[in-house]
């Protein structure tokens, strides 16, 4: 994302984790776009389900999330706390 400065996009909260990626809305404004970083994706923690399968736990602030949603934002971010 080039441009956007990294402390406008990520949420206070989030500030202590791992960036991985952004959410935003699609150029027609029906979705949600997810972009993740295969390097930090791959470097994140990863943790068992019950199923046995592996998974990767990330967090979006809802606050920030539903501004997106709504217009008032452009772009939040997608992290891993730690």
């Amino acid at each position: 994302m080039r441009g956007l400065n990294i402390e406008h996009i990520l949420s206070p909260h989030m500030s202590k984790g791992l960036l991985v990626g952004y959410a935003r809305k699609s150029k027609k404004g029906k979705a949600l776009k997810i972009d993740l970083g295969l390097e930090a994706f791959l470097t994140a923690q990863r943790y068992k389900g019950r199923d046995g399968k592996e998974y990767v736990g990330l967090v979006v602030n809802l606050s920030a999330l539903r501004d997106v949603v709504e217009g008032r934002r452009e772009v939040t971010s997608i992290c891993q706390l730690k």
